[in-house]
């Protein structure tokens, strides 16, 4: 039983994979745009070869850096796991950097230490991206043993410009004595702390590192990078409670978002688009696309104004649209999107609006189960991921729920629909039109109404902007009159 759990922290089940197979492809295309995947070996203080992958635009646009967010597994993860942060990254003009910790997935290595030695690894990869020319700022994206690995390097480098934090633990001592209930161990409490005394000694010599260092708690309290905390609200195996004490006593601008499902289910989509928001504000990625997206930029940045440093719920987004958006041109009874907190019912998506304005085209669009192939040169033209076997390995823990593959983009949901991948506060793709001589003819003759349609579209996106930030104001002068 000991020698199981002893096991359980320092050697889980270890992704086997093959990178051409579970990672994105070399060369791939998504929302319309070309990206390649740059494979590299870093080595590691302890002389462990490091597997990274680097996911960047093809090619890269010159005279420009662009910023960078290092995805951080879990436990018994791998690079695999950071396929959905590319999806979310990469069409804000945020490149991706990937790892595989050491005794995680194809790196070197006999044992992980959930957080200790990562954060030495984290040091090696953020060294190697200050030394390149094109990367600018950089930001940390952690899940479970990664989010603890963020906040342990986190604390030792204050320029890391901000950091999401998915199912962090807040010390692993009492984590190991909570599992203990959880997996209902029929021992009295006294043995079981002999035992975890008598575990501390045996990780202490194979793993080199001691399980009572493994506190969050401690660097929370001088850590001042903006951090986005996010919990499922179903966690069994770190319970929510976790990220309300590191978020209690951490000092940087913070913000929590709970959310339903457990450890390792899939994360909706409105925590996505929040961690979207919170990444363009933090890393301020430039704009590659000012043909499309200059026009309408003052309306995915809200400036100097920081929803995540303000403590701003996401669903505020959604309530302020939905309780003021019938000015706008938006009808109250449109049904939700499946992205609105479940609080929402009647009010469609930020995104859902723009789109029903006409001014930003879906990256996907909804098609029946038997349109499913007449729909696949449009996703095609969005998204290049055809292996339909890549999975999203054991994303953070051996125990819990079991493995949930990577949402592909060409497979269908229950409720018959495609999966939408909607990213928040990022730079508008280019839209390219084809027109003929006919066509270009019936311009000519529309440009007046065009003109007239286009102003009535700033307008209502005029109106939109300032709600937003009235109401975001209102609430953070509220909460922080309301502190003090």
């Amino acid at each position: 039983m000991i020698d199981q759990f002893i096991n359980f922290v320092i050697r889980p089940p270890r992704a086997d994979y093959n990178p051409d197979q579970y990672l994105w492809e070399k060369d791939f295309t998504l929302a319309g745009r070309k990206y390649k995947r740059q494979d590299l070996e870093l080595r590691n203080g302890r002389g462990h070869i490091l597997r990274c992958s680097h996911y960047l635009p093809s090619p890269f646009p010159d005279n420009t850096s662009l910023p960078c967010v290092i995805y951080c597994h879990g436990n018994s993860g791998c690079r695999a796991d950071a396929n959905e942060a590319a999806v979310i990254l990469l069409p804000s003009n945020i490149t991706v950097f990937t790892l595989d910790f050491s005794g995680s997935g194809l790196s070197d290595g006999n044992y992980v230490s959930l957080g200790w030695h990562e954060s030495d690894d984290l040091k090696v990869v953020v060294s190697y991206l200050r030394s390149n020319e094109q990367i600018s700022r950089i930001g940390l994206w952690g899940r479970s043993m990664g989010a603890v690995t963020s906040l342990l390097y986190g604390a030792e480098d204050p320029s890391i410009a901000g950091m999401v934090l998915d199912s962090a633990f807040s010390n692993l001592f009492n984590l190991m004595m909570e599992l203990v209930d959880v997996y209902k161990i029929r021992l009295p409490k006294f043995t079981v702390k002999v035992a975890l005394q008598y575990m501390r000694r045996v990780i202490q010599k194979k793993a080199k590192f001691d399980i009572m260092d493994i506190n969050a708690l401690k660097v929370a309290p001088k850590t001042f990078i903006p951090a986005l905390f996010g919990h499922a609200k179903g966690d069994k195996f770190i319970q929510p409670h976790h990220s309300d004490l590191i978020s209690n006593s951490y000092a940087g601008d913070k913000n929590v978002i709970k959310f339903d499902g457990d450890h390792n289910s899939s994360r909706p989509q409105f925590y996505y688009d929040s961690v979207s928001i919170f990444f363009h504000n933090v890393l301020h990625p430039p704009q590659l696309s000012p043909s499309c997206s200059t026009k309408y930029e003052k309306y995915y940045d809200l400036g100097d104004l920081q929803v995540d440093a303000a403590g701003i719920e996401e669903s505020l987004l959604y309530e302020i649209i939905g309780g003021k958006g019938q000015g706008l041109g938006m009808e109250s009874g449109s049904a939700s999107t499946s992205s609105a907190p479940p609080t929402i019912l009647t009010t469609d998506s930020v995104e859902d609006y723009l789109h029903g304005t006409g001014i930003m085209p879906p990256l996907f669009k909804k098609v029946n189960d038997v349109n499913t192939e007449a729909a696949q040169p449009q996703l095609q033209e969005s998204c290049s991921y055809t292996s339909s076997n890549r999975e999203s390995w054991g994303r953070c823990s051996s125990l819990g729920s079991d493995v949930e593959p990577f949402p592909d983009c060409s497979t269908s949901s229950n409720d018959n629909h495609l999966v939408r991948l909607k990213v928040l506060a990022t730079p508008l793709r280019t839209t390219s039109k084809h027109k003929n001589a006919a066509a270009a003819e019936a311009e000519e003759k529309k440009k007046v109404v065009k003109k007239s349609s286009g102003r009535e579209k700033l307008e209502k996106l005029e109106a939109l902007s300032q709600r937003l930030r009235l109401c975001i104001l209102k609430r953070v002068r509220h909460r922080r009159n309301h502190s003090s």
